[in-house]
């Protein structure tokens, strides 16, 4: 029996709106692309990097990274541009939005439910010191009796460690938790690591994902309840 539900943050309860930017940067060069498809050249992009960069999301900070994975999804979108300068305009757009990351709307209501149902919630999240007041700022702290994140605990998933800090903070066990996040090299190979079953969220359903086998997969967080209760 389940009791314990812990999450990750980024694309599991928070995102960036910055599909919507790159399309505005593209815009400024006389380039017209959907924005479904600017969607899902960052998913994609995200999953690849994810797959050969394990841990980095939180931990390294973006500008090391960011001329690959910008690279890696204009190749899948189709589109052949300086990377550097549609990075800078692109960055431009998004610094001027009055917040980065945005929580998804009906990420309150399924936390309401699910401790109305009796599980106690956590969260266990490769972040930087920012991540606290991210949860304040989108009113989420208080459904969380417990809240790990990597740069305060200094380790990171998927490491043991930062795992075994929540259940010694939270005085549960991994045969009673259970992992929710969008990150299967970070999120289901650290849970498993430590005997605690997990989903996946992937918003495209195996798109991105086709190598995983053996690992459930919810298009977001509305689709845990239903999981749990399929586990049962």
């Amino acid at each position: 029996m389940k009791e314990y539900v812990w999450f990750d943050l980024g694309y599991t309860l928070l995102y960036l709106n910055r599909e919507n930017a790159y399309r505005q940067a593209l815009k400024q060069i006389g380039i017209e692309i959907s924005l479904d498809k600017i969607d899902r050249g960052f998913h994609f992009a995200d999953k690849l990097f994810m797959r050969e960069f394990h841990g980095m999301f939180g931990v390294v900070e973006p500008a090391v990274y960011m001329p690959w994975f910008i690279g890696r999804m204009n190749y899948e979108i189709g589109i052949h541009i300086d990377i550097n300068d549609i990075i800078k305009r692109w960055m431009a757009i998004r610094h001027a939005q009055p917040r980065q990351w945005e929580a998804y709307a009906y990420c309150r209501p399924v936390l309401a439910d699910l401790k109305a149902g009796g599980y106690k919630l956590g969260v266990i999240s490769n972040w930087d010191k920012s991540a606290k007041s991210l949860l304040d700022e989108h009113g989420l702290t208080g459904y969380f009796d417990t809240i790990i994140i990597s740069s305060e605990v200094g380790v990171s998933k998927p490491e043991p460690e930062i795992f075994e800090i929540a259940f010694e903070q939270s005085g549960s066990t991994p045969e009673k938790g259970f992992y929710v996040g969008d990150n299967y090299y970070d999120d289901a190979v650290g849970s498993r690591s430590v005997g605690m079953d997990c989903c996946i969220i992937n918003r495209f359903g195996n798109f991105g994902v086709e190598e995983l086998k053996g690992c459930g997969i919810i298009p977001d967080v509305r689709g845990v309840k239903p999981f749990l209760e399929w586990m049962k």
